[in-house]
Formats: structure tokens, sequence, C-alpha cells
């Protein structure tokens, strides 16, 4: 059929310029529907999140500061 099996330019450097741009379209393509999807998943946890009721979200913090935060020496040791 054709002397040149796998591309269509008779200079191979060409081609391998075509196939490189098109890999990182490709991949570009690729990063931006991962993108998509993780920002749609965010919108719609937000979506979600504004059906709840408004009690809700005035929770005080399940995790308080003090309960993280330890003194640094225990009352009676020696360096107290």
């Amino acid at each position: 059929m054709s002397d040149n099996l796998y591309y269509h330019e008779k200079n191979p450097t060409i081609h391998l310029r075509t196939w490189v741009l098109g890999q990182m379209a490709w991949g570009a393509f690729l990063a931006g529907i991962v993108l998509t999807g993780a920002i749609v998943f965010v919108v719609v946890l937000y979506i979600i999140g504004q059906f709840l009721p408004e009690e809700s979200r005035k929770t005080p913090d399940p995790m308080p500061r003090s309960s993280l935060e330890q003194p640094l020496t225990v009352e009676g040791h020696d360096l107290a």
C-alpha cells in the first residue's frame, strides 16, 4: 500500500513531534477530566450541605482545642 507504514510524513522527526504533541494533548485532556470531576464532587457536597438544617451548621466544634493541649508538667511532679 505505502512505503511509509506508521506515519504520513516522510520525515520521521516531524512524525515524532506530532506524536509527542498528541500525547501531551491527551494527558492534558485526562487531567482536565480529573479536575472537572473533583470540582463537581466539591460542588455536590456543597449543595447537599445547603439542604441541612441551619442548627447543624451552628453546632460547637466536637474537638475543642483544650482537649488537644496538655500541660507541660503534672501537678505533684518534681518539675512542677
